[in-house]
């Protein structure tokens, strides 16, 4: 059985371009709506060599992922709007523009 930060990363994995997902979001997706700490744990501790998009991933206000996590959200804000992310005047993303609309039927698929 996969752990929860191996199906967290599985996740992350698909998020497309252009799109966003929340943690309480990739928390929902794994059958553990309350876990969306969790998920933010995960990311943190997500190897370098997954590459995985973690930038993708923000709190459901669509606020960037404190300095650290990238080392500047410059950073992270630089890589959403490349992939033509739209940022509001308070430097949050537009959630209901940009969350990825990816709903699993089954944790089981993860």
């Amino acid at each position: 059985m996969k752990n929860y930060f191996q199906q967290v990363y599985e996740i992350v994995a698909q998020i497309p371009k252009g799109k966003i997902a929340t943690y309480g979001q990739i928390a929902a997706m794994l059958g553990t709506p309350k876990n969306a700490r969790i998920v933010g744990y995960a990311m943190n501790a997500a190897p370098a060599e997954m590459k995985l998009p973690c930038h993708r991933v923000l709190n459901k206000k669509g606020a960037l992922s404190p300095a650290y996590a990238f080392g500047d959200k410059a950073i992270q804000h630089a890589l959403l709007e490349v992939e033509g992310i739209t940022f509001d005047n308070e430097n949050c993303v537009n959630v209901k523009k940009h969350l990825w609309d990816c709903v699993l039927t089954s944790p089981a698929q993860i």
